[in-house]
Parts: structure tokens; sequence; C-alpha cells
């Protein structure tokens, strides 16, 4: 699976200066950037004012606040101050995105209050890429950004916009900056952070379409694995999570999420949904440890985190899940995360576990 690192972020603010510089001194700044009501100069500094604060966010780590400082470009005289403001803000983001442990968390407000190191670098690169189409536009130049950025970050925190066959052109019509065919103009929009749900011993983090796309081809998804990980059922789910995304169907919080240990930060196995949740609000779970994992209570501790998330939403009143009859173990596993045993198919005991 490509990365969606360091690199990354280099690779978007290298290009963004290096246009941006062919118009520093004979284009007029003032003006507004494309559909923004910022001006040109302003829109650059915004770019370089997330940058550092995606910076400290991961160099910090709060998990419940934005760390509380700000840059100043009261002494950058003309554009070109601001462009290597720019360049040094991008390098910081990199260098803070390259030593971040791969567990390393911080606070993002939008939509599960976290994003990793993944996530930062994502957003960082769509704010290059996207305000330096802002300014083009306004200062009347040409911005094409490269099509495999934007692949990264549309698989990453756009889970929930359907791939389109232009992917430049789809993040603009995500970002409510263009048209595409056959979808409506987008008027609010937000990009979309993997959701992580805490355990006891592990945590429950939520796949990406990156990943989901990695786990089916036969690759880890970017997660370190015991010996013997991931499972078969676990690239089946991850399967059906490329193939809601590539239809648009794709609800992020209701996809596969790898139990990773605490301890050490390896994953020992997959769970999650069959789909979003129904008109009545029920919907099927599944999941599967690694052998080597097994007895150890992982299955039903993620299972009881899940399940008290789930039933939490809006949406959810029931959860389903379906065990065959000769799968004594994981009939502990639901029974012990509190379901109960509705019925009796010919091979399988179907458990279900309501809202109170």
């Amino acid at each position: 699976m490509r990365d969606m690192g360091g690199d990354q972020v280099e690779e978007a603010v290298a290009g963004a200066v290096a246009l941006l510089r062919t118009a520093a001194g004979e284009r007029d700044w003032s003006v507004n950037a494309g559909r923004l009501d910022w001006s040109c100069r302003r829109t650059a500094e915004h770019i370089a004012s997330d940058l550092i604060a995606y910076a400290g966010q991961l160099a910090g780590r709060p998990t419940d606040r934005y760390v509380p400082f700000d840059i100043t470009f009261d002494e950058c005289e003309g554009v070109e101050d601001v462009l290597d403001v720019i360049e040094a803000t991008g390098a910081l983001l990199a260098a803070a995105v390259r030593t971040a442990p791969r567990e390393a968390r911080a606070f993002h407000p939008y939509p599960f209050r976290s994003a990793n190191r993944e996530g930062f670098a994502a957003m960082g690169v769509a704010e290059v890429l996207l305000h330096t189409h802002d300014i083009a536009e306004g200062l009347g130049i040409a911005y094409e950004a490269p099509a495999q950025l934007c692949e990264d970050v549309l698989t990453r925190i756009f889970p929930h916009i359907r791939p389109g066959p232009d992917h430049w052109r789809t993040l603009l019509w995500a970002t409510g900056r263009g048209e595409l065919p056959g979808r409506a103009p987008v008027t609010e929009w937000r990009w979309n952070n993997n959701v992580v749900i805490p355990a006891e011993r592990l945590t429950l983090q939520g796949v990406t379409p990156a990943a989901a796309a990695d786990l089916q081809a036969g690759g880890t998804g970017g997660f370190e694995w015991i010996e013997g990980g991931p499972c078969e059922g676990t690239r089946f789910a991850a399967g059906m999570v490329v193939k809601a995304y590539e239809t648009g169907v794709h609800r992020p919080q209701w996809g596969v999420f790898v139990l990773v240990r605490a301890e050490d930060g390896r994953a020992v196995g997959g769970m999650g949904f069959h789909s979003a949740p129904d008109e009545m609000g029920h919907v099927e779970v599944g999941y599967d440890v690694v052998e080597a994992a097994r007895n150890n209570g992982y299955a039903t501790e993620a299972l009881r985190a899940l399940s008290a998330w789930a039933l939490e939403r809006d949406d959810m009143k029931r959860l389903i899940a379906t065990v065959d009859h000769d799968n004594t173990p994981s009939q502990g596993v639901v029974s012990r995360a509190g379901f109960t045993r509705v019925s009796e198919g010919d091979e399988q005991y179907v458990y279900e576990l309501r809202k109170d």
C-alpha cells in the first residue's frame, strides 16, 4: 500500500510553491482566491497556518483541543516571504508525520475528534492542493494537482465520496469547487478521519478505503499483524468495504475495524458491520481473530465495545450475529458480549442485542 506520509506532504508543497513562485512578482495577490472571500495572499498564509497547526497537533498530541499557538506573517514583506513560510511549515508537518508512532492520535474536531499521522498528512496535502487551486484561479494561472496525491487524499479522508473517473476533478467537486456529470453540486462538505473505538486492551481502528483495498489485495492494510494475520474473513470484509466505496454507499462508521493491541500496537483480528443499518435500524456484525491470539478474550472485549458504540447511534436499534451450530467458541463470544439467541436455522443460530 502506498503510504500517506511525509513524502506526500513534501510533494504537494513543492509543486504548489514552484507554481506560485512563477506568479509571485507579476500578479495582483490582493484579488480573491477563486470562490473564496480571502485574497490570494491571505489564502497562502492560511496554507502555512494549517500546515503548522497540524504539525503542532501531531507533535503535542492533545486529545481534547487544538494546541493554542498561532503563526503570524507581520514580517513577510512580499509573497516570496509567504511562500518561504509555506515551505518551512510543510517541512515541519512532514517531519512530524515521519516521527509520530503509527498509533499516535491527536485532536481534530470532525467527525470523531481525532486523527492519526495519515489523517494529518492527508489533511495537510488537501489544504495545499485545494488552496493552490483557489490561488491559481484567482491569479489566472493553470494548476493541475497530481492524480496520485488526489487519490491518496480521497481514499483516506473522503471515504464517503464515490470515486470518479478523474481524481482531481472528484476532489474539486467534493469540496464545492467544481462539477461532475450526474452529481449534484456540493455546497457543504467535511472530510472524514477514521473512527477509533477504545476497549480495555485493544483499540478498534476503522479501515479506510485505501487500507481496505490493500487488505483485499493480500497486503497488511498498513497494520502490523501478529503471525498468521490477517485472516481471510478480514480480507473478505475489506473487499465489502471496497465495493461499497466504489459504488458510493460506504458509510465509514459502519465498515470494518482492525483490532489492535494497546500493549504493542499489533493487529490481532478484524470486526465490523456487514452494511449500514437498514430502515429498521438493524445491522449484522461479524468478526475473526488470528489463531495465535485466540482464547484471550479479545473478541468478546471488542464486541462489547463495538456494540456499545453502535447502540449509541441514533439510527441503530438492533445488532444481529449469526453463528454456525458447530462454532461453540463464537457462540460463547456473542453470549458473553450480551447477545441473546433468538432463532435457529438449518446451519446457524441467530443472536441479537437490542437498544434498551
